[in-house]
């Protein structure tokens, strides 16, 4: 190949990649102007998505929320009043024991108090004879006395017709009356009989054994009613019935075990302690519960209970969820534009669940129970009705 020609080649090789490339930027250009550019688009604020309730005035009635301790209404010490040795017990008289008013817990031997009744008959029948003689030994003087002639011998005097003898007499028989008497009470109290319908706490006694007058052998609790003693901060007495002079009825209480509100039981406040505490400050009341051992389940004493004591109705109160109120009493509401109103509000009590409220909102007004990281007054909101829990 002759070298013009090889010349011409190369030249073609680097003259049509550079025209190929000029001719797609100038068709490039050419297209990109005849596009129509995008418009533009401005995006559309919705606002936070928040859930909300519709407030409402309702009739609402006070709960007060507490614990205690459940004990026996009554307690008492079993103690005999005679000494003596054991001679009968009860197959119950063991710690859990139930025994009905009247029932006999054990019998102490009664040999000797017997004995006291047959000597005291015999002091009696001594002491009768005694004044028997006396009344003739008067009818013997007053008729000596009528034989004697004397001018001005005069009325006879307590010695010549043996009053004061007779009166010492009839003493000394009322004495022996007396003593048979309490004789025959000994005799009875030999019987150690229980005073109301209760249970065993506690015994220390069996079959043979030596009692001592007056020295506890146990304890003897009440089954008919329990008691729940409640302290509360004072405050919260203004909003409970409390059984006084002029207020006849308590309010009524129902009791849980903790953690388990399918068990319950209902009892009555019955009356307060009227002291206030010199520690915890608070006051105390009681919650009677009837037959607490009739009931199932049974309402042991010793166990720790919750109690919601119902008190005072209010009419036309607004309440909202605890968790609504935020800090410095302040609620969050959404107004007629769906923004974000920071209200503050007057709590007139806090319950357990719920806060009522004196003043600050009205009924109809959107209440915001979502959490908000930033509360910004003003913030628009996209509100989500939920229905208001009570």
């Amino acid at each position: 190949m002759t070298e013009p020609k090889k010349k011409s080649q190369l030249a073609l090789k680097i003259i049509l990649p550079l025209l190929i490339l000029i001719i797609g930027f100038v068709v490039f250009n050419m297209m990109g102007k005849l596009k129509k550019a995008p418009q533009r688009q401005h995006p559309v604020q919705q606002g936070f998505l928040v859930d909300v309730i519709e407030l409402n005035a309702i009739n609402h009635q006070v709960k007060v929320h507490a614990t205690g301790t459940v004990r026996a209404e009554q307690e008492i010490a079993l103690v005999p009043e005679v000494s003596g040795k054991v001679s009968w017990i009860s197959p119950q008289l063991v710690s859990g024991g139930l025994f009905k008013k009247g029932e006999t817990l054990l019998k102490i031997d009664t040999s000797d108090f017997e004995l006291a009744i047959e000597r005291a008959h015999a002091d009696i029948a001594q002491v009768q004879v005694a004044l028997a003689t006396e009344h003739e030994r008067a009818k013997v003087a007053l008729a000596e006395w009528e034989r004697i002639d004397l001018a001005e011998k005069g009325e006879p005097g307590p010695l010549v017709t043996r009053e004061i003898q007779m009166k010492q007499q009839q003493a000394n028989l009322s004495a022996a009356q007396a003593n048979l008497q309490q004789a025959r009470l000994n005799l009875q109290r030999t019987e150690l009989i229980a005073p109301f319908n209760g249970r065993i706490r506690q015994e220390q006694v069996d079959f043979g054994q030596y009692l001592r007058a007056g020295i506890s052998i146990g304890s003897f609790a009440g089954t008919d009613r329990a008691e729940i003693h409640i302290p509360l901060p004072v405050k919260e007495l203004i909003w409970l019935d409390i059984p006084s002079a002029t207020q006849k009825h308590g309010s009524s209480a129902t009791i849980h075990l903790p953690n388990d509100s399918n068990t319950s039981w209902h009892g009555k406040l019955t009356r307060s302690l009227g002291e206030i505490d010199p520690n915890s400050r608070m006051a105390t009341v009681v919650v009677m519960v009837d037959d607490p051992y009739q009931q199932q389940p049974t309402l042991f004493n010793g166990l720790f209970v919750d109690i919601e004591l119902y008190g005072e109705k209010l009419q036309d109160i607004i309440s909202i969820p605890r968790k609504a109120l935020h800090a410095d009493n302040l609620v969050w509401i959404v107004n007629s534009d769906n923004r974000l109103n920071l209200r503050p509000v007057e709590v007139l009590r806090r319950e357990k669940q719920q806060i009522l409220l004196k003043s600050g909102v009205q009924t109809g007004e959107k209440l915001i129970l979502t959490a908000l990281s930033s509360a910004t007054e003003g913030v628009l909101l996209r509100p989500v009705m939920q229905e208001n829990p009570r």
